[in-house]
């Protein structure tokens, strides 16, 4: 389903540890808006819905929203370093479009509603 590399999974459990709540895992999702139609969320949570589904990594797990799973299915998350800071990158093989800086993106069969960045 989704695809973490080993460096954005260094990142990810170095982050976990610094925040000191060993409960939390990795949520990603996709919102409505972004200048390409639909954008990622990826931040850390510590509850569940009924809705939701996960993997379980060596130390976390990574949860999404079954409703949401059509546009995140086979996507890949790594970890880029660049010049003196790095973040996070998101391959989406389901994107027929992205934005410049790669944060929006939009399916052949849903558009979203395109919102200007921030």
């Amino acid at each position: 389903m989704i695809e973490i590399s080993d460096k954005a999974k260094s990142i990810i459990d170095q982050m976990i540890i610094e925040n000191g709540d060993k409960k939390l895992f990795l949520r990603v999702g996709i919102d409505d808006g972004g200048c390409s139609g639909l954008s990622y969320n990826i931040k850390f949570d510590d509850s569940f819905s009924e809705f939701d589904k996960f993997i379980q990594n060596e130390n976390f797990k990574v949860v999404w929203d079954n409703r949401t799973e059509e546009y995140l299915e086979g996507i890949k998350i790594d970890y880029m370093n660049q010049g003196m800071t790095g973040g996070f990158t998101i391959d989406n093989p389901n994107a027929k479009a992205t934005c410049g800086c790669g944060a929006s993106f939009r399916t052949a069969t849903f558009k979203g509603t395109r919102k200007k960045c921030d």
